[in-house]
């Protein structure tokens, strides 16, 4: 179950890099042809007016895949920004236990909201909700993107809970370890 589940985390940040690359690709894409379009003005005298329609909606929309694909992943390689500076010096039980609680809140507020989410996407089918624009989305379509990657940050909350509630170390530890790392060697650079 465990390398599923770490699979699935890793499909997510395949899935979030993908969306990223997409906005690097129509971005890209957009700015050569208005590059094309200058060339023409100064060479022909007349531009075309080359471009993407509605090429900063959809970047829009990959932009808010990638972010909540990425959500399960980051989480789960320590990447999320924590306050870890209480829990970092408490004696090992009762980081143990202040670990379990702030995982098990987590899961709890991001099956919430990924309710909440999953609600708004069910009233966007529902009522046919649509992008403006020239190019008319089905808002349902993009929305649903959020969804997953909720579903997923939600599923690595609940597993990171139950982890750390079986006594193994968090996932997300092991990061913080190489920030401690890091810090040490800064120090000792200083210090020479």
């Amino acid at each position: 179950m465990r390398s599923y589940l770490d699979h699935l985390y890793r499909i997510s940040g395949y899935i979030a890099a993908f969306f990223l690359f997409a906005i690097f690709s129509v971005v890209i894409i957009q700015v050569a042809l208005g590059l094309i379009d200058e060339i023409l003005l100064v060479l022909i005298g007349k531009a075309f007016g080359l471009q993407i329609s509605g090429y900063a909606r959809f970047s829009g929309y990959f932009l808010a895949a990638a972010t909540f694909f990425a959500l399960a992943h980051t989480f789960k390689e320590g990447s999320h920004i924590r306050v870890s500076l209480v829990v970092q010096h408490l004696p090992e039980g009762l980081r143990r236990w202040v670990e379990v609680w702030c995982c098990a809140v987590a899961a709890v507020l991001s099956g919430y909201f990924t309710l909440q989410m999953a609600s708004l996407v069910h009233d966007s089918y529902r009522f046919n909700d649509v992008s403006s624009g020239l190019i008319a989305v089905p808002l349902w379509i993009p929305q649903t993107s959020m969804v997953i990657g909720l579903v997923i940050l939600t599923l690595a909350l609940v597993d990171e809970t139950l982890r750390v509630l079986l006594g193994q170390r968090p996932s997300y530890a092991d990061a913080e370890g190489l920030l401690d790392q890091t810090s040490d060697e800064t120090s000792d650079l200083t210090h020479r």
